[in-house]
């Protein structure tokens, strides 16, 4: 039997590459004869670079940068070099996994380390930047990361402001005549699943504000900044995205990636589809194993089992999805090809437990699942006996 294995993160306990070989192992102990193919999916977040390297092939090219609050760390990003095309993603030098939560600080934390990593890869030559955003720390619009482009910001009195971080309020002019002029000969894919605007209820702010740090009684200042720079900047390019789907991606990185560059907007999940070949690894597969940290309705939404099964689905090969919790709405996913979900928590336990102990736990359950696969085998053989 062929065995295409495509999970994602269960985000806080393991990788996306972890949870594929824990799935891959149970499959080949207990069907040495199973064909598997190992697919790590991302949606443009965390893990993504990893994903997109283990499927086409590449090099991890690893750089000293500013991370959020402007210490300098390791961050790295993936390069194709046949293809000239660098993988890059916000979370690695600017995402929230870099700060334990006391340290969380939407005042300071910048995207400027992202920046900093575009910016090696177009010296590097890239003619093809993806860039995923998902998981950052920040809620600074984007600016940090211009500013490690050559994008200047003014404040009171025409004082130029080196770092902004969240506190866009004091910014009265933008000045993007300096950018990297190869900004403007690379294409730019930004992969991301969010489609929330800049501003409002489902704005940056409003959504994802307080995963940042930004507590209730602060988020109307924030939200009453972010509307002012985005005034600003609409003032200096001469039209607005603010309502544009994505612009609140990433703490705002989407508004001023729409405002200062041409840039393609992909699903991050379609994207990773289609890199990783997924629909071609389909063919003659059997069955399809997926799975991410929480599946429910909400799955329905750009989360990687529901587009798995989908391929999956058009192929007319079942998926059989792992969770770490498994919430409402199962009945929905069926209908898009999700044929079974799995509870990977086999006894009660602590959230904390459970996460500590997830690629223990996905095993013990993949290799569950592969027992009932072939238990089901034997029964049909006996059957058409």
């Amino acid at each position: 039997m062929k065995y295409v294995i495509a999970p994602d993160s269960f985000k806080g306990s393991i990788t996306s590459i972890e949870a594929a070989k824990a799935i891959s192992r149970a499959v080949r102990e207990t069907d040495g004869q199973a064909e598997v193919v190992e697919l790590p999916m991302a949606d443009g977040g965390e893990g993504t670079v990893d994903a997109v390297l283990l499927s086409r092939g590449g090099d991890k090219i690893t750089r000293q940068v500013e991370d959020p609050l402007g210490r300098v760390i390791e961050a790295s990003y993936g390069w194709m070099e046949e293809e000239k095309t660098a993988v890059i993603e916000t979370a690695a030098a600017s995402g929230l996994p870099l700060l334990k939560t006391e340290e969380l600080n939407p005042y300071e934390a910048s995207s400027y380390g992202t920046g900093q990593l575009l910016r090696d890869a177009l010296e590097k030559g890239a003619e093809t930047i993806i860039l995923g955003l998902g998981g950052s720390a920040t809620v600074d619009a984007g600016v940090g990361l211009f500013q490690a482009l050559g994008l200047k910001v003014y404040g009171e009195n025409d004082r130029e402001i080196s770092r902004v971080g969240g506190r866009l309020d004091r910014i009265t002019k933008v000045d993007a005549t300096g950018l990297e002029p190869k900004l403007k000969q690379v294409n730019i894919i930004v992969a991301s699943d969010v489609t929330n605007p800049l501003l409002g209820r489902d704005g940056a702010v409003a959504i994802f504000g307080p995963q940042k740090g930004i507590s209730a009684q602060h988020l109307e200042t924030f939200e009453a900044g972010m509307a002012s720079f985005a005034k600003v900047t609409a003032e200096a390019v001469k039209h607005n995205v603010a309502e544009e789907p994505g612009s609140g991606a990433a703490g705002g990185i989407g508004f001023l990636l729409q405002s200062l560059l041409k840039v393609e907007f992909r699903s991050g999940l379609e994207l990773m589809v289609e890199l990783s070949r997924l629909e071609e690894h389909l063919v003659g597969a059997d069955v399809v194993f997926t799975g991410e940290g929480k599946v429910d309705g909400q799955s329905l939404f750009g989360k990687v089992p529901v587009g798995v099964a989908r391929a999956a689905r058009m192929k007319g090969v079942p998926t059989v999805a792992f969770a770490g919790m498994i919430g409402d709405g199962l009945d929905r996913l069926q209908a898009e090809g999700l044929t079974v979900v799995i509870p990977i928590v086999d006894q009660p336990m602590a959230l904390k437990e459970a996460m500590a102990e997830g690629e223990r736990l996905l095993y013990t359950a993949a290799t569950r699942a592969m027992q009932l696969i072939r238990l089901d085998k034997r029964e049909i053989g006996r059957e058409t006996k």
